[in-house]
């Protein structure tokens, strides 16, 4: 029905964004009463149906247009706001609103904090678990902490070219100059990518720009479909101009990454228990967006597992480049690290040895129950460290349930997921002893947390050190 006028009933009266009904009725007044895990304000109608409002909050009185109906419950947006809540702030960045990149700007940053702990204790009160004290909160600067980005490139029907995030619920594009989030060698590239977009001669060639800073080192990597001279020399004089690397991750199905300046040696650091520990990374590796915030999750890492006994061994599942893997050996551990990429494991086991660090990094498939298997036979393990990806650790927490280990590092980068397993192995016999919140995307909904485990009828290979409850 693509280019069809809906019927009068139907026009919208705001953004459309989806199935349902669109109501174009007078607004509804509401209060608003709480804040769902999205950020978006919860409100009830007369007749006790739930309405999510984009960017409305607690205690605020909003007149509201429905754009979306489902059966148990409406969602709209604020067409009037009659009263403001006291935690309502001015957005920082100029493209609030629009971008969507940070949807809770609006909402002054210890609310924004706040929110996030109760929103984990919510998720684990749902599974029946109850923690005996707010979540520890980790947390670094409010604005220029983003060392990572990816940009989309577009190229409209009449020639204009876009540059920057996808609006919310849209593929379209917020051309963005400045942003408040990006560290600033980031930031400071946005403009100069504009001008260079803007005189490609094949834009509709560049699927998107990956941002990143490491070690002080700025990487561009463009995602280039087909390759085009002119424009590569372009992107080499780019690089020459601006100081930084620049690399093409050239073809359509398989693309394989190809630097168009002289290839950098791309590291981050870790904090040891002593100093800090550099990891080899490359472009495509995972790396947590936020280093301040990152160096605080592995300070409570080992703090948490301290003192390690001599000898201790630790599973290190989903390791990465090695982020918990190096300050657990530095630590004194007899770590394990598992990754499901051969690159990564490669370039962790590089690290380890430049840092003189002895641990066995391998690959594996961590989603294959075989595998968990065969990992957890080779000897228990004392402590086991777990950091999946969004989608969480089921097989491995079913495994963990059934061959319980001393102690369970838990760190999760979505919520609902670790709420499903904590309540699997909290049945299995294990108590949770320490949670953290880590505010990893300031201004965002999204939330890192952490669970320490303890089992206390499982086997311990080493003498570790006692709980302290």
């Amino acid at each position: 029905m693509l280019g069809k006028r809906r019927p009068a009933r139907a026009a919208s009266t705001g953004p459309s964004r989806g199935n349902g009904d669109v109501t174009a009725a007078a607004p509804d007044v509401l209060d608003v009463h709480g804040l769902a895990h999205d950020g978006r304000g919860v409100a009830r109608t007369a007749q006790g149906k739930t309405v999510f409002i984009d960017a409305a909050l607690p205690g605020e009185r909003v007149a509201v247009a429905i754009h979306r109906t489902r059966q148990r419950y409406d969602e709209a947006h604020v067409r009037e706001r009659l009263t403001a809540s006291a935690q309502r702030v001015t957005p920082p960045c100029p493209h609030a609103g629009r971008c969507g990149g940070c949807d809770l700007q609006h909402l002054a940053v210890p609310a924004q904090r706040r929110h996030k702990q109760a929103v984990l204790q919510e998720l684990l009160a749902r599974q029946g678990i109850a923690l005996t004290a707010p979540p520890q909160l980790l947390h670094g600067a409010d604005a220029h902490y983003r060392r990572r980005a990816r940009l989309g490139v577009k190229v409209d029907a009449d020639g204009t070219r876009h540059l920057g995030f996808r609006a919310r619920h849209s593929h379209r594009l917020v051309d963005l100059e400045t942003c408040t989030v990006l560290v600033p060698a980031l930031e400071a590239l946005l403009a100069p990518l504009h001008q260079l977009v803007a005189a490609l001669e094949a834009p509709r060639q560049v699927g998107h720009l990956e941002l990143l800073e490491s070690d002080r080192c700025v990487v561009v990597v463009v995602r280039q479909l087909r390759e085009h001279a002119a424009d590569r020399r372009r992107w080499q004089a780019f690089a020459a101009a601006q100081g930084v690397h620049v690399a093409h991750r050239l073809g359509r199905e398989t693309p394989e990454l190809a630097w168009l300046s002289p290839a950098p040696t791309l590291r981050c650091c870790v904090p040891g228990p002593h100093e800090d520990l550099l990891l080899q990374v490359a472009p495509g590796d995972f790396l947590q967006a936020n280093d301040e915030v990152n160096r605080l999750m592995v300070h409570t890492a080992l703090a948490w597992l301290a003192p390690l006994a001599a000898g201790e061994r630790v599973l290190d599942l989903f390791a990465g480049v090695g982020n918990f893997s190096l300050p657990l050996a530095a630590a004194g551990a007899r770590v394990t690290a598992v990754e499901g990429s051969a690159a990564m494991v490669a370039r962790l086991a590089d690290s380890a040895q430049r840092a003189g660090l002895a641990l066995t990094a391998c690959q594996a498939n961590l989603a294959d129950p075989a595998a968990g298997h065969a990992l957890l036979e080779q000897g228990t393990p004392d402590i086991v460290l777990l950091d999946p990806p969004r989608e969480g650790a089921d097989t491995l927490s079913r495994l963990l349930a059934a061959h319980p280990v001393a102690r369970l590092l838990y760190v999760a980068c979505d919520p609902a997921t670790l709420a499903r397993d904590a309540a699997r192995l909290v049945h299995a016999g294990y108590r949770i002893r320490r949670a953290a919140v880590a505010d990893m995307f300031v201004h965002t909904s999204h939330l890192e947390s952490m669970l320490l485990f303890e089992h206390p009828e499982a086997p311990r290979q080493a003498q570790g050190a006692p709980s302290d409850g």
